[in-house]
């Protein structure tokens, strides 16, 4: 940004777009097939086995050059309703409508536009957690977000009475948080994802879920999980559920989110809406309405499950005779590697990206999962500079690719 534009304002990369602008930077483009990109969060868009039939072509009525209505088609809505109550919700009283439901162009805009409706209040977020919660975090002046840090010790475990005492000790009105986990790729489920929402319930403090990996479930009999399952009236429970196309049924390009709470939060996001960004594509949706139903979401799930699970048992593996001290993840597609044991400045993060994008590999360094709206802590003083993600999205010979680039790093 030139100086001599003093209106404007520096603004980062989140750390996934600086970490692929730098491999840009260095070819990643221009000689893609030689490359391992186990940084970027995107799965394959392939077909998989046994999953459903891809779209390979959107028709375009003359219908559709119209605007679609700001919080999203009609139709989408009531499909993504749908879903949910045949999912989650089958025998419950309370059961979600079209209301309930808001589209939007990608998870990103999905959740800047439900913060941009928050009030002055304390909004907790997890450390480590989602690198675009940093910006999103520190945009706006109406909230105070307060970091709540995870212990590897632990094993990134929190308790509901851990989190009792933080809404009550530091007087959260709000927590965001991604279920499964990105990076860590732990699961908040069961029993304690029931717990979880009676505390929000008891203790009025919103619970913004982040699920838009949970089709990607590895220790568990479930298909999918959501908060949804627990809530007891859906226009009461302090609950907000984010997901969409982008990795549950692994169509990123196709930028389209719903976002699933009270009918009174909904109809704020959907204003929120028509100042930020208007609403989503109408072709996109109508071509997401057709797959938005329990039989290809099961599908889609299952075909998953098996895939990627494969794929994450492999990578953790290979991880592990490494040096790099990592678990195979519930949930999401990454494996959260300790660096702590490799030798030398490999030791960082940051240094291993460095020293990866030199040899045509492709990580994503720890600190940047450390979230730090406005920079108020410094850098020097992160928890997880010793760690990077590695993602599995990937097809399994990429990732083979990746750890022959690894081996011949570290050895």
């Amino acid at each position: 940004m030139s100086t001599e534009l003093h209106a404007f304002r520096t603004v980062p990369k989140t750390g996934v777009i600086y970490v692929m602008t730098e491999a840009t930077k260095r070819g990643y483009l221009q000689n893609r097939a030689n490359w391992a990109n186990l940084g970027q969060g995107a799965p394959e868009i392939n077909e998989i086995p046994n999953g459903p039939p891809r779209i390979t072509n959107i028709p375009v009525s003359e219908d559709s050059y119209e605007y679609a209505p700001v919080g999203g088609t009609i139709e989408l809505r009531e499909a993504v309703a749908r879903l949910y109550n045949e999912r989650y919700r089958q025998g419950k009283k309370s059961q979600y409508t079209a209301e309930n439901v808001a589209i939007g162009s990608g998870g990103r805009l999905a959740l800047t536009r439900l913060v941009s409706t928050l009030g002055p209040s304390h909004i907790g977020h997890f450390l480590p957690d989602y690198t675009a919660y940093e910006e999103l975090l520190g945009s706006f002046g109406t909230f105070i977000p307060i970091p709540i840090t995870l212990s590897s010790s632990e094993q990134y475990d929190f308790s509901v009475d851990e989190l009792r005492k933080e809404i009550l000790g530091k007087g959260l009105s709000t927590i965001l948080l991604s279920n499964p986990s990105n990076p860590t790729g732990k699961v908040i489920s069961g029993e304690k994802l029931k717990a979880w929402i009676e505390v929000s319930r008891e203790l009025e403090c919103a619970l913004l879920f982040d699920e838009f990996y949970s089709h990607y479930v590895y220790d568990s009999d479930i298909l999918s999980l959501s908060a949804a399952e627990y809530i007891d009236d859906v226009n009461a429970d302090p609950v907000i559920v984010f997901d969409g196309l982008t990795k549950n049924w692994r169509y990123p390009g196709f930028r389209i989110s719903w976002t699933l709470g009270p009918r009174d939060v909904i109809e704020g996001i959907t204003s929120a809406g028509s100042f930020l960004d208007g609403g989503a594509s109408h072709p996109i949706q109508n071509a997401a309405t057709k797959i938005v139903t329990l039989e290809h979401a099961n599908q889609e799930a299952a075909s998953i499950k098996a895939h990627f699970r494969t794929k994450a048992q492999y990578l953790q593996a290979e991880l592990e005779k490494l040096g790099i001290k990592t678990e195979i993840p519930q949930g999401s597609f990454y494996c959260w590697g300790d660096l702590s044991e490799l030798p030398g400045d490999l030791r960082s993060g940051f240094a291993l990206f460095l020293k990866g994008i030199e040899n045509n590999l492709i990580v994503v360094p720890g600190i940047y999962f450390d979230i730090n709206p406005g920079k108020r802590r410094p850098k020097n003083l992160s928890t997880f500079e010793s760690f990077a993600r590695f993602s599995f999205g990937p097809s399994l010979e990429e990732l083979e690719l990746g750890i022959s680039i690894l081996k011949k790093i570290i050895n």
